[in-house]
């Protein structure tokens, strides 16, 4: 059970008042009765000497004035009178008539009648069987003419006394009892008013213990208490200073884990993550909380356990790259680190790079230089073989095969030509200081020229044009760029349908977009390469494309372009009929 300080003050109070009540009470109970009992006894005793007087001289014949003057005397002195002979037999008693006095045990060995012999006078405390109450004995020894160290033994009831004490008893209970009802309202309070400093502190502790740490105690009293008061502001005082610090550095620390590209983890010695920061949590697809949870928790891959076995046991520094599985594959960097004290390693401390667009941009990059250098080998192959074959001048005697071997050289420098425009075009699409000039383009002219440039073309394979009907909208666009958009879409749905067919284009509304779809009557695309088909040199069917004078790079630099003005392509085969349909969005104007 939990008492306050102020009860355990007043309880404190109560008891201390307690034990001095009773000890009080006691004392003055053990006192009073003392007193009460001597002043009987020298009462008694000065009544027994006046007695002896009496008897001494009025004594004339034991037999028969021994029973009178016990009864008179008795009477006067309203206590009980015995006159005992120096035998110790009793010849006169006030409570005993003459014909009894014989019945009556010898009194010689009674502890009064003994005292009296032997100092003159005695007295004693005694039960009384006959009367059955506690009875003051006073005996005086006398003499007289006829009888010679004879005793007067005179007997009180202390019943008297006992009521007076049982009288002082109630008065003293009562008095005590009155003490300590105005005692225990004082101590209520005192109490009050000696605990109210101790409670105010225990508040205002309590609310600095919560953290308000701007809280002060008053410092007015001058004492124990003010010392501690004192004490506790100073205390709260360093304590918000020092918190205010780590309050700041904590900020600091959580804004540069929050802005850390890499994911960082921290681990106890017993292999329980204790830190993480977002960029960690996004890299291995954590949602829920990891604190106090194993590594095994955020992934099980071997390499993963190997790397921080390795970091534990060694206490030593490690970087290495791995693939792991986080709802992708991912390769990362490590770099581990021991959290090294006085007991040996204490914790690891690892950081995580995801280098998986670094490394499937050095496989693109490796990729695009392997593709251009087997592009660029092939015309420059063609060029250089014709060339020799024509400077040894084997064919001077035949000038028609010379003129072919020179229209293939052209074919093949123009293929070059075209494809060293093609990549151009994607470096300048790619470089940072590469600016869109936007402005408000009417489609229909944009169309119709872009049909003009490539009308010869599509004549040649007897193909129509089929422009979009009704009143088109003008969108926000680049006019060469988008030009060159369509160019590239509508020469490519030449180049694959076949003769007699037909290349449509579309344009429909969708919201804030404008969407233009080229449509032609080709053969379509296989299901497996739609999704790669936008890829840098890539071919549906690269022998067709070469011979069409492809150089594989047409669609990827029509979905810079798209991209670059916040569109969209799509590229789908058509459900209706044969071919496929090339689309892209642009903003409306």
């Amino acid at each position: 059970m939990r008492f306050s300080f102020r009860t355990k003050l007043m309880l404190s109070y109560l008891l201390l008042l307690f034990v001095m009540s009773v000890a009080i009470y006691i004392y003055l109970n053990h006192s009073l009765q003392e007193s009460i009992i001597g002043s009987l006894r020298e009462n008694l005793a000065s009544q027994a000497r006046l007695a002896t007087m009496l008897v001494g001289r009025e004594l004339h014949d034991p037999k028969i004035d021994a029973p009178r003057l016990a009864s008179e005397i008795g009477q006067a002195l309203a206590a009980r009178v015995t006159i005992i002979a120096p035998e110790g037999e009793v010849i006169g008693d006030s409570g005993v008539t003459v014909d009894r006095l014989i019945e009556l045990e010898n009194h010689l060995w009674l502890p009064e009648v003994q005292e009296a012999l032997k100092n003159g006078h005695g007295a004693a405390i005694r039960y009384s069987a006959t009367l059955r109450t506690d009875m003051l004995y006073v005996a005086v020894l006398f003499d007289s003419n006829v009888l010679k160290g004879g005793v007067i033994r005179l007997a009180l009831p202390l019943t008297a006394v006992n009521k007076a004490m049982t009288g002082m008893d109630t008065i003293l209970g009562i008095s005590l009892l009155l003490s300590l009802l105005l005692f225990l309202i004082f101590s209520n309070i005192l109490a009050r008013l000696t605990s109210y400093p101790l409670r105010q502190v225990a508040t205002i502790a309590t609310e600095i213990g919560q953290g308000d740490f701007r809280r002060r105690l008053p410092a007015k009293w001058h004492d124990e208490i003010g010392d501690l008061a004192r004490i506790m502001n100073d205390m709260a005082s360093r304590l918000e200073e020092q918190l205010t610090n780590l309050s700041a550095e904590r900020n600091r620390l959580d804004a540069i884990l929050t802005g850390m590209g890499e994911g960082l983890m921290v681990t106890d010695m017993d292999g329980a993550i204790t830190l993480v920061n977002p960029a960690f949590r996004q890299l291995f697809a954590v949602n829920e909380d990891v604190i106090g949870r194993p590594l095994s928790h955020i992934s099980r891959h071997p390499a993963l356990h190997l790397s921080y076995r390795a970091v534990r046991e060694n206490g030593s520094e490690l970087q290495e790259e791995m693939i792991i599985q986080a709802g992708e594959e991912k390769t990362i960097s490590t770099h581990w680190v021991p959290l090294v004290g006085d007991k040996g390693v204490n914790g690891v401390v690892a950081v995580f790079h995801d280098i998986s667009d670094l490394k499937r941009l050095e496989k693109v990059r490796k990729d695009f230089v392997a593709n251009v250098s087997h592009e660029l080998r092939t015309p420059v192959t063609v060029i250089k073989g014709y060339a020799e074959t024509l400077l040894e001048g084997v064919l001077a005697e035949d000038p028609a095969r010379a003129t072919r071997f020179v229209e293939i050289i052209l074919n093949h420098s123009g293929r070059l030509t075209d494809l060293i425009t093609d990549l151009l075009s994607l470096s300048e699409l790619e470089s940072a200081d590469f600016n869109l000039q936007l402005q408000l383009v009417t489609l229909e002219g944009t169309i119709r020229r872009a049909f003009v440039l490539l009308e010869g073309k599509a004549e040649g394979k007897t193909i129509t044009f089929l422009p979009p009907a009704g009143d088109l909208p003008s969108v926000m666009a680049d006019l060469g760029r988008l030009e060159q958009v369509l160019i590239n879409l509508v020469d490519n749905a030449v180049k694959f349908t076949p003769p007699g067919g037909s290349v449509t284009v579309g344009v429909i509304t969708e919201g804030e977009y404008v969407r233009i779809a080229v449509r032609d009557t080709g053969p379509g695309i296989p299901a497996d390469s739609i999704p790669r088909l936008f890829e840098r040199f890539y071919r549906v069917d690269a022998g067709r494309s070469r011979d069409e004078g492809g150089t594989g790079l047409g669609l990827a630099i029509v979905k810079h372009i798209v991209q670059l003005h916040g569109g969209t392509v799509r590229v789908e085969n058509n459900s209706d009929g044969p071919g496929a349909t090339f689309s892209f969005t642009l903003k409306k104007g």
